[in-house]
């Protein structure tokens, strides 16, 4: 059986990005982590170590967004490797938005999405 466990909206305020601006200054982001897993058997025994421990799906978020990259795609791609290594029987699609990009432009956000479950 399937089941799904999502977290979003994480906020966070960061320094990724290629311009200097950026590097020195930072920006806001909203991260979504979507799991597909099975959790029977922490339903049945009210266990959560049977289950995706969300409150360590955002620990882990938040410590590889503080890690500065130049391209989002690097930091989606170190979220999903370390949620993988985290919880390995579950699948996970990883979002992340960059609020207000310094793009020459009225741009909300722009976003990468990285899906182990394809």
């Amino acid at each position: 059986m399937k089941h799904s466990i999502s977290v979003k909206d994480i906020k966070l305020y960061a320094h990724h990005g290629c311009l200097e601006e950026e590097k020195k200054i930072g920006g806001h982001y909203s991260v979504d982590v979507f799991i597909e897993t099975d959790f029977t058997e922490a339903a049945e025994k009210d266990a959560l170590d049977k289950t995706v421990d969300y409150v360590l799906v955002n620990q882990i978020v938040k410590e590889e967004m503080a890690i500065r990259s130049r391209l989002i795609e690097s930091v989606g791609q170190r979220i999903m490797n370390s949620l993988k290594n985290a919880f390995e029987s579950s699948e996970f699609e990883v979002v992340i938005k960059k609020l207000n990009p310094p793009i020459n432009g009225d741009v909300a956000l722009v976003s990468i999405s990285i899906d182990s479950r394809c």
